[in-house]
């Protein structure tokens, strides 16, 4: 009978020490711009959202 191997350590060496390569890459300017660029985002699309419900409404009403 064989014991599984266990690799846990391995691979949490691994990702730690990738995601730590990571970060040490990342500028705070590249967050910042991350950050504002989500927030127009997130607000263009609620603004779609909410134009697209009242051309939606308009229209059933003129079909009536």
């Amino acid at each position: 009978m064989t014991t599984p191997s266990n690799h846990g350590g391995t691979v949490a060496g691994t990702a730690g020490g990738t995601l730590l390569t990571i970060f040490a890459n990342i500028h705070s300017e590249d967050i910042v711009k991350t950050a504002v660029l989500a927030c127009i985002g997130a607000v263009v699309s609620f603004i779609i959202s909410i134009t697209m419900k009242w051309i939606s409404k308009k229209m059933r009403r003129s079909s009536n």
